[in-house]
């Protein structure tokens, strides 16, 4: 099994906000959250996805429905809205730029 991010605790949050939404538990519905929070942590494609979340295009098939009726943006801001900060990081690194991009402008 790959590593997962949630705990009891925050699951039981996230289960609050999902009732919000109209969004109702199904056996999968933590499994379904899991890989997306492994997709963006990892970045791999789809088809990628460990087999343990359950199949990669029924997953991707409700991600693409819950991005068009804007569930995730919603459920997003709310979380976002009410961040627990106590334990913030800030990220000392830089991103270079290519030694032309300076002299690019843009074309209209």
């Amino acid at each position: 099994m790959p590593r997962t991010m949630l705990n009891d605790q925050h699951w039981s949050k996230l289960l609050s906000i999902f009732r919000n939404f109209d969004i109702y538990f199904k056996s999968n519905l933590r499994n379904f959250v899991e890989a997306i929070l492994y997709r963006i942590r990892t970045g791999c494609p789809w088809r990628d996805l460990p087999k343990e979340f359950g199949s990669y295009n029924s997953i991707f098939k409700k991600y693409n429905r819950w991005c068009k009726n804007d569930k995730l943006m919603k459920i997003f801001k709310l979380i976002s809205s009410n961040a627990d900060i106590e334990w913030v990081f800030i990220d000392g690194s830089h991103v270079r730029a290519h030694q032309h991009s300076a002299g690019i402008k843009d074309q209209d």
